[in-house]
Formats: C-alpha cells, structure tokens, sequence
C-alpha cells in the first residue's frame, strides 16, 4: 500500500468517530422539566405518543434530556437553567405552571411548551390564550377553575357533610388561588371550610387527626405532584378516618379512593408532545394558541363508597365516564 493511501486511510478512520458524533448531536433535543418524579409519572408515554404523532420517536430522531424537581419547587430555577445551558432545542415543562415560570425566567428564546392546571394568563406565562405572544405556549387542564365543581361532586355524594376539609401544599404556588376558589364555591354552598397545609408525608397523620376533631365531614385533595407520592397513606388515613373525599387524578379512585373529576391528564400530556412536535418542525410557540381540555372523567370508587355508607345518586351513576366496582 502507498504511503499517500496509507495516510489517507487513517485519515478517514479518524474522521468516523467525529462523523457519528456530529450525527448524534444533529438531533434535536427536547429539555422534559416536570415537578414530580418518574417514578409516579403517568405522562410521560402519552407525551411521547403525542410527539410520535408529529413524527418524532426518542432515540431515532429526537433525544429527550430529563429533569425532575421531585416535588421541590426551589429545585426548579437550577433545572431550567441547566436545560438552557444544555442548548436543548424545546423545553417542554410539565405538571403545573411553577416548571414553565422557572423555564420562563430562564430563556427567552428558546421555545417552552408548558402543561398546567391553572389559568396560564394569570400565573405570566402567556399574554393571551389565543396569541400567547412570546416563545412561551402550551396546554392548561383548568384544574383549578374545575375545583369547585370537585367540591359540588363531593357534596351530591355526602350531602350530609357541612364542614369540608381541603388538603393544599403550600409550597406550592398555585396553593392560595386553589383556597381561594374553593372558599368561594363552600360559601355558594353553604359549607364550612378548614384549609389544611401538609407539604411533607410526616404531616399526613396529624392532619387527618386534626380533621376528625375539627369535625370535617368530607375532605377535598387539592392536585399537588407530591400528593401523587403519598396517595395509598392519603387513601388509607381516609378510609381510617371514614371521610369522604375527592381527587383531581383517576389513579386515586384506582388505588381505593372515592372519586376523581378532572380534565383528561393523558390527553393533556399527549398534546404537550404535539406541540412540541409542531415546533420542532418549524412552527413558533407565540402562533400555537393555548390549548384547553374537551374530556373531562369522572371515576368513582363504589366499593370505597359502600364502606362509608354512602349511596352513589343515579345522576351521578349516569355522568360518571368509569365506575369502578
């Protein structure tokens, strides 16, 4: 072999490496900011079926980087920022609005595609719904505008309970607009309300203690990431303490608890994977209007209802999308 082809030959076997690395940083790449952590996470399959939808698989044509807060909200500004100094090309930033806030604060110009359950207007992370207007869009569940129809679903199914518990973290941001809406919906009502913090699993036992000498005789779960965590402890210090109560995700009622309502958790995920998808191939976030839920599930638990000696009304029976037996 002549030297000339020799050298040529090696300069071409050192180029491959740098060719297959160049091949792997050509994909783009989705920065994932959730709240909670994989372990009690139902979204992620129906957020990839949703980018799988706009022709996008993980590990094919997009890489996915991960980050989870675990639950702590202050965790999230150090995430977001080091999504952004990863350069990834999306951030899609899941669960409630605190990870799209922390993304928002982050960058301005790389796009965010948020999933939340509160009014994205009035948390900041859009101008408008229909032009949000920045590199900011998404997907709002209305979970907190739907609370106090949670709270009226309670009292068809215990119409004798007067004083009404709500469970809310305040750590969370969103916690006061939740008190807030729900102690206005208990007044409509004619109920009593008592507002009860638990933000660690250790506080569980000494707030259900603390509801059954306040009196309270059904109890309202406000969406809370970490709730998901401790859901069995919740469950069961409810069926201890023979209180009814509601949820905002199906995975309660599945677990053994009373009833859930709330926008289509899947779905909404689903669609975060679409428009991140869309604005991968191209689209800009301030085009893509704010989408909004058009499934909302009702699940009931009528073993769990029975054990409390609560009779399920008809009407209920019949707006329910899943009775569980």
């Amino acid at each position: 072999m002549k030297r000339r082809d020799f050298v040529t030959l090696l300069g071409g076997a050192a180029a491959w490496p740098l060719a297959a690395r160049a091949q792997q940083t050509a994909l783009p790449v989705v920065g994932y900011l959730d709240a909670t952590e994989p372990l009690y996470h139902a979204g992620i399959a129906p957020f990839k079926l949703g980018l799988s939808e706009t022709g996008y698989v993980e590990g094919r044509n997009v890489a996915i980087e991960y980050r989870w807060a675990e639950g702590k909200y202050d965790r999230l500004p150090a995430l977001a920022a080091d999504l952004v100094r990863s350069q990834v090309t999306v951030i899609a930033a899941c669960v409630t609005s605190a990870p799209g806030l922390a993304a928002k604060a982050a960058t301005s110009t790389i796009p965010i595609v948020f999933q939340t359950g509160g009014d994205p207007v009035q948390d900041g992370l859009v101008a408008s719904m229909n032009r949000p207007g920045s590199n900011v869009t998404g997907v709002s569940r209305l979970a907190v505008t739907i609370a106090p129809k949670r709270l009226e679903l309670l009292r068809e199914l215990s119409p004798k309970a007067t004083v009404i518990g709500l469970l809310v973290n305040p750590t969370n941001p969103r916690s006061e607009l939740v008190v807030q809406q729900i102690e206005e919906a208990a007044r409509a009502l004619g109920l009593r309300l008592h507002v009860l913090k638990v933000s660690a699993e250790g506080e569980l036992d000494s707030v259900f203690a603390s509801l059954v000498q306040l009196g309270v005789g059904a109890l309202l779960v406000a969406q809370e990431p970490s709730y998901m965590r401790w859901r069995e402890q919740i469950i069961a210090l409810a069926a201890r303490h023979a209180i009814p109560a509601t949820y905002g995700q199906r995975e309660y009622p599945a677990a053994g608890g009373l009833m859930s309502y709330d926008a289509s958790v899947a779905d909404s995920f689903r669609q975060v994977g679409v428009y991140v998808g869309r604005i991968l191939k191209g689209e800009k976030p301030a085009d893509l209007p704010v989408m909004q839920p058009t499934k909302f599930e009702l699940v009931i638990n009528l073993r769990t209802a029975k054990a409390l000696g609560l009779s399920v009304p008809d009407k209920l029976l019949a707006l329910a999308d899943e009775v569980l037996e």
